[in-house]
C-alpha cells in the first residue's frame, strides 16, 4: 500500500461532524459567546442582590411584599413560549413554513404579554410606594435591586420579541423553509436563555 493510499484511507475514515468555519456554526458560536457574557451579567446582579439581602437588617419578605400570583402566571407564560419556540423549529424542520410562522408568532405574543404584565406589576408596586430609591417596607436597596434586575430581564424579553418578529419576516421571505432553519435555531437559543434566567430571577427574588 502506497503512502498516498494510506493518507486517503485515513481522511475518509475520519470525517468531522461539522467544521467550525461554516456560517451556520459561526452564528451559533457567536450566540453562545453572547449568552455566556449575558449570563455573567445576570449572575452578577443576582449575587449582588443576595449580598445586599444577607447584610441588611430590615430587608422585607419578598413573598409578602411582591406576591407570586401574577408572577406565577408570567412564569408559566414564558415556559409555554419556550414550548412554542420548539414547535416552530420542529415544523420548520418538516418544511411547513406556515405552521412555523404561526408558532413563532405565538412565542412573540407570549413575550409581549409577559412584558405587559410586568409593566402592570411595576405600576401596581409604584402606586403602593415602592420606587427605585424608596421602599415603605424597609431597606431602600430592595426597590433598587428589584427594578434593576427585573427591568434588565424585561429589556431582554422586549428585545427577544423584536428578534422573533424579525424572524417571522425572515422565514416568510426565504425561498425554502430549510434555508431559515439555522437562523431560527439561533433565535431559539436566545429565547430559551431568557426563559431560564427568568426562572432564576423568580426563584431568588420572589420565592426565597
Amino acid at each position: 500500500m502506497t503512502a498516498a493510499t494510506v493518507h486517503s484511507a485515513v481522511h475518509s475514515a475520519v470525517e468531522p461532524a461539522e467544521t467550525p468555519l461554516t456560517p451556520q456554526s459561526w452564528g451559533k458560536l457567536g450566540m453562545w459567546v453572547f449568552l455566556a457574557g449575558d449570563a455573567v451579567g445576570f449572575g452578577t446582579l443576582l449575587a449582588g442582590y443576595g449580598a445586599m439581602r444577607a447584610t441588611s437588617g430590615d430587608w422585607p419578605n419578598p413573598y409578602q411584599v411582591l406576591g407570586i400570583n401574577l408572577t406565577a402566571v408570567m412564569t408559566f407564560l414564558l415556559i409555554c413560549s419556550s414550548v412554542t419556540m420548539v414547535k416552530a423549529l420542529e415544523w420548520l424542520g418538516k418544511g411547513d413554513r406556515s405552521r412555523a410562522i404561526q408558532y413563532l408568532f405565538f412565542t412573540a405574543l407570549g413575550g409581549a404579554i409577559f412584558v405587559s404584565l410586568q409593566a402592570y406589576e411595576w405600576t401596581h408596586l409604584i402606586h403602593r410606594g415602592l420606587h427605585i430609591n424608596q421602599n415603605p417596607w424597609g431597606a431602600t436597596l430592595f426597590g433598587t435591586s428589584f427594578f434593576l434586575v427585573t427591568g434588565f430581564h424585561g429589556l431582554h424579553v422586549t428585545g427577544g420579541v423584536i428578534y422573533l418578529l424579525s424572524m417571522i419576516r425572515y422565514v416568510a421571505n426565504r425561498p425554502e423553509p430549510a434555508a431559515s432553519y439555522n437562523a431560527v435555531e439561533i433565535a431559539g437559543l436566545y429565547w430559551h436563555f431568557v426563559d431560564l434566567v427568568w426562572i432564576m430571577v423568580f426563584t431568588f427574588m420572589y420565592l426565597l
